[in-house]
């Protein structure tokens, strides 16, 4: 200390500009809880050291990078150790030297010539990554930066708003939105000066990231931001729902009987104000309709459901372009949904119908920070009051949900209406939560680990997916527990949420395509299909990877069994939305049921469950006219299902391949049916942009569990 004072001024200044920086970004969850943190130091010598972890729901990354920046801003060598958030083993290097890139991960390496600024996008990174690419686009002249592997990232401000922290600083920050990377916007907080870098992230319903003492100015940036978004969402979905005005007539319709799972001969629907008002032979006379829409044949379905969504406001475009047209919302932020379900009504969203599932949780370290955290009977009774007064007309309970008060809880809820299903509180085995009053149970591996725990068993954390994982190889599906217990779920009709298509992470190793994506990654922008190809568990060796496909194997054959027993199943996803659906169902097609039996899953199961069979789940005059218009036959092959030319919902007609071309996605079709106006013939307009980009919080977090 004493030689540092005797320093010239001069010279002691220009230390002091190199000295090591420390940056604390603190992540606090919508309850006011902190979750995590990133820590960055910039070193005296270049090098910037990250720190970021984050524990949500019993999981979450921890990862240490580092790297160094070029004279024009983006990354010359990188490094990321750690683990992903179920475990994954976290290993990447990048380097650059003149115009040699190269990089190398547990699921990837290549390398490649470019020239001029060009920056690396890991597969898994702190949100330090991104206030690099904040600070590059900063000095891009035309605003966009190439990426490596490939892509352009580009990046507008929407907003600026000074703010003042807890020690009575001020300063300026702007919402900057940054496409190009993933299937919609990132929304990030930046520094307003001339070298621009990460400020805070808002994740609405979910969590902010912001420095350190600058906590208060949380909630004026969320409002701030929702405002912005919501300009873009609602020119979305201005551009991208067609109203439908007058009678509409859908001509020469193959409808899919989801009563009967077969389809009948071709028939003419008619459509006025979003309700079917009409289901006649095809070439019945028609008079007056304002709109007629030529199916050409196809095979026509009720609108598809998706049973375990976890809805936002930017993934109703991927279900609206895959027909899936209601949405039953297994946890969400109270007050998000809500906001959601009004836009949704008021057009000013591209959305699914959503049927909400209110979310009950119990204190503990382990807890999901989603819907009501409650501690006792009387907090769980008024959250239930609250759901019912809303119409929620299900109940999920979680993990950490106290089991002394489960009995009681569950009963109240039955008394006010509502279904209730969940996981399996830790403790207690899956028979014990049905003995308890579940009407379902989500996820498969909640449903095996009835077989697998004990008491102590602890279930919140990784466990509940490396347990099933290691050990359902090698149970016994023929034994007398197995078998009660099946024959118990289809006595008392307990249907079940399997989300197969989720849970097949258990069997990927670093490198191979993940198999609900393999038939969509070619259609998909490359750094979306890049990231099917990352891990998500810790798996060491061929051994263990054989284990654990054997044992995914036969969680898809164990569906098979309950639904030939007379067990309901329904279709869910909790993943991507849309695309995951048809995975899932191509995997009910994998445990044995026939195309039209998943088909019928995904249509009338999905009403059934939900209790909107008044509504919804078939083409009937006086229902909802949600239809979806599909090329090839889905009931005799499955992946066709894939190939939606056309749906209608809530009074609007949409063109997947519109959505496509605005979201960077190949289409699936080659052509949409053509509408003829009272006046004029129109056909879709297929323009679009690539508005990709991505949520960094974790690659896995699409993945709600």
């Amino acid at each position: 200390m004493k030689r540092l004072a005797v320093l010239p001024f001069a010279l002691a200044a220009a230390f002091a500009a190199h000295a090591a920086t420390t940056t604390r970004y603190l992540i606090i969850a919508e309850n006011q809880k902190q979750i995590g943190e990133q820590v960055v130091t910039r070193e005296d010598d270049g090098l910037t050291k990250v720190r970021f972890i984050y524990k949500d729901n019993g999981r979450g990354p921890e990862l240490t990078e580092q790297f160094r920046l070029g004279a024009d801003g983006t990354m010359t060598e990188y490094a990321v150790k750690g683990n992903s958030t179920f475990g994954a083993v976290v290993d990447e290097q990048f380097s650059r030297q003149g115009d040699q890139a190269q990089w190398k991960s547990t699921s990837e390496q290549g390398q490649k010539t470019v020239s001029g600024p060009a920056a690396y996008l890991p597969l898994n990174s702190s949100f330090e990554v991104e206030s690099i690419a904040i600070a590059a686009l900063a000095k891009a002249p035309d605003g966009k930066l190439p990426l490596l592997p490939s892509g352009t990232l580009s990046q507008q401000e929407l907003d600026r708003v000074e703010v003042t922290s807890a020690a009575g600083q001020k300063q300026t920050v702007r919402l900057l939105a940054q496409t190009g990377v993933g299937l919609s916007p990132s929304f990030y907080w930046a520094t307003a000066d001339a070298q621009p870098r990460l400020f805070g992230v808002i994740i609405p319903g979910f969590a902010s990231m912001l420095e350190e003492g600058w906590q208060g100015a949380t909630a004026t940036l969320a409002a701030r931001q929702k405002t912005a978004e919501q300009k873009l969402l609602t020119a979305m979905a201005d551009k991208l729902q067609h109203p439908l005005t007058g009678l509409t007539v859908v001509r020469n319709a193959r409808i899919f009987d989801s009563d009967k799972a077969s389809v009948g001969q071709p028939s003419d629907i008619y459509v006025l104000r979003g309700r079917i008002t009409a289901v006649l032979p095809a070439g019945s006379p028609v008079r007056e309709a304002d709109n007629t829409i030529d199916a050409a044949g196809r095979i026509v379905l009720p609108g598809l459901f998706d049973l375990h969504g976890h809805v936002d406001r930017w993934g109703g475009a991927l279900n609206m372009s895959t027909g899936v047209t209601s949405v039953r919302d297994m946890g969400n932020d109270n007050k998000q949904l809500q906001a959601m379900l009004d836009e949704t009504a008021a057009g000013k969203l591209l959305a699914p119908q959503v049927v909400p599932a209110g979310f009950l949780e119990g204190e503990s370290p382990y807890s999901a920070n989603n819907g009501f955290v409650i501690k006792d009977l009387k907090q769980a009774k008024e959250a239930i009051d609250w759901y019912a007064e809303r119409g929620y007309p299900q109940l999920k309970i979680y993990n950490s949900f106290p089991k002394a008060i489960l009995k009681e809880t569950v009963a109240y809820a039955h008394s006010r209406g509502m279904r209730v299903s969940g996981h399996i509180p830790a403790g207690l085995r899956a028979q014990e939560a049905l003995d308890a009053g579940y009407d379902e149970i989500q996820h498969i591996n909640q449903v095996l680990l009835n077989f697998l725990v004990k008491p102590d068993t602890e279930t919140r954390n990784l466990n509940r997916f490396v347990l099933p994982a290691e050990k359902v190889a090698d149970l016994d599906f023929n034994s007398r527990p197995v078998k009660d217990f099946v024959a118990y779920l289809a006595k008392k009709q307990i249907s079940i949420d399997p989300t197969m298509a989720t849970f097949a992470f258990l069997k990927q190793r670093d490198g191979d395509m993940n198999e609900p994506y393999a038939a969509v990654a070619s259609h998909m922008p490359p750094d979306v299909a890049r990231g099917f190809k990352v891990g998500t568990m810790k798996i060491e060796g061929d051994a263990q990877l054989k284990r654990y496909e054997k044992s995914y194997a036969k969680m898809v054959q164990f569906v098979g069994i309950m639904y030939k027993a007379g067990v309901p199943i329904v279709a869910g996803t909790d993943d991507v939305p849309g695309f995951t659906l048809h995975s899932e169902l191509a995997l009910l097609v994998k445990a044995g049921l026939t195309p039209a039996q998943a088909l019928q899953v995904a249509t009338r199961n999905g009403a059934r469950y939900t209790r909107t069979s008044n509504e919804r789940g078939s083409i009937t005059p006086g229902k909802l006219a949600d239809i979806v218009l599909v090329d090839g036959d889905p009931t005799k092959n499955i992946e066709d299902v894939r190939k939606v030319a056309a749906v209608i919902t809530r009074g609007f007609l949409i063109y997947p391949r519109e959505i496509d071309a605005a979201l960077g996605i190949a289409p699936f079709v080659a052509d949409a049916p053509k509408v003829m106006t009272a006046t004029a013939p129109a056909t879709a307009d297929y323009g679009g942009s690539n508005d990709g980009a991505r949520a960094r919080i974790d690659a896995s977090a699409r993945k709600r569990d």
